[in-house]
């Protein structure tokens, strides 16, 4: 008996050692800091994460930066993951942190987006397709483009073409303003059938709401094809190695552009807060879920995927 007991421990702790080699993270990682720009796109994203990890046992802390001061948070230790790194347009800032030696990116997030001035439907009625045709037509666009908030790297871009005169746009005046401020005004001249010229991106409701004509001629300031872009994950290097589980869930978490349509337009026009959008989706597309948390646990070492589930159902 005593044998036959002693070989009834050992497979008992045979049979705990797999759950036991779970990653659950420390309880020094429940605590996972975010940054957002108030750009409704990463609003969208960041309420996905939150409703991951909440779902996980991990308590998501979003905090409202703007881009530049994100960015020194995330260098300097304050914040742990940042979901928006658009590229190329925040390529100076990626390039910083790069040099900087604490930050790793863990995934590209999203493909197919875009970023560029664009003109209203009463901007193209005038013949506008492309930056070299705005200035003949200051007048009707009161001379002014309208960017996003103060700081922005599409803002600098902005400012240095002015600066320079480029496209004869040396007497226009950007106009910073929140993202939503912006778009208030747009709507403003749309109501009054005046054009507007502004920063656009892909993927936002935006494009549902108005009829958008993205302008050519931007590379040097926003790339190629419309200021083609992509968007990426950067993190810690201190925080990956501390949290590996938490880091490996950010190292899958990938969207695309119809899914962020749907989630900003769920913010934006029904007035749902991001982390409620983001679990009625999550909540629709459990095959998603697993794929996003494909060997990520809970805090405490539960299968992940069943945990977020029952979370938002």
């Amino acid at each position: 008996m005593p044998g036959t007991a002693k070989i009834l421990t050992l497979t008992l702790a045979a049979a705990l050692m797999p759950v036991a080699a779970l990653a659950a993270d420390p309880e020094t990682c429940a605590k996972v800091r975010l940054s957002d720009p108030g750009w409704t796109d990463i609003t969208a994203t960041n309420g996905v994460a939150a409703a991951l990890l909440g779902g996980l046992g991990y308590t998501p802390d979003i905090a409202t930066l703007s881009v530049p001061i994100g960015y020194e948070a995330l260098k300097n230790g304050e914040t742990d993951v940042f979901l928006g790194n658009w590229l190329p347009a925040q390529q100076k800032f990626r390039d910083d942190l790069d040099a900087s030696g604490k930050t790793e990116e863990l995934v590209q997030n999203l493909s197919g987006a875009k970023f560029t001035l664009a003109v209203t439907e009463a901007g193209a009625a005038l013949g506008i397709k492309d930056f070299a045709d705005l200035d003949a037509h200051k007048d009707a666009f009161g001379g002014k483009i309208f960017g996003i908030e103060a700081g922005a790297p599409a803002n600098q871009s902005i400012a240095a073409m002015i600066a320079a005169d480029k496209f004869g746009l040396g007497d226009w005046e950007l106009v910073e303003s929140g993202e939503q401020a912006m778009l208030a005004q747009v709507a403003r001249n749309d109501g009054a059938g005046t054009p507007s010229v502004f920063l656009a991106w892909a993927p936002h409701p935006m494009n549902v709401k108005h009829k958008l004509t993205y302008l050519s001629g931007g590379d040097a300031e926003f790339g190629p094809d419309f200021g083609g872009a992509s968007v990426h994950t950067l993190a810690r290097k201190e925080w990956v190695a501390a949290c590996p589980n938490a880091a490996k869930l950010f190292s899958q978490l990938v969207f695309d552009v119809d899914m962020e349509n749907l989630l900003m337009g769920n913010i934006l026009d029904d007035g749902m807060s991001a982390e409620e959008a983001a679990k009625g989706w999550i909540a629709a597309h459990p095959d998603t879920v697993k794929t996003w948390l494909d060997g990520v646990t809970t805090l405490d070492g539960q299968p992940g995927a069943d945990a977020v589930m029952a979370s938002v159902n």
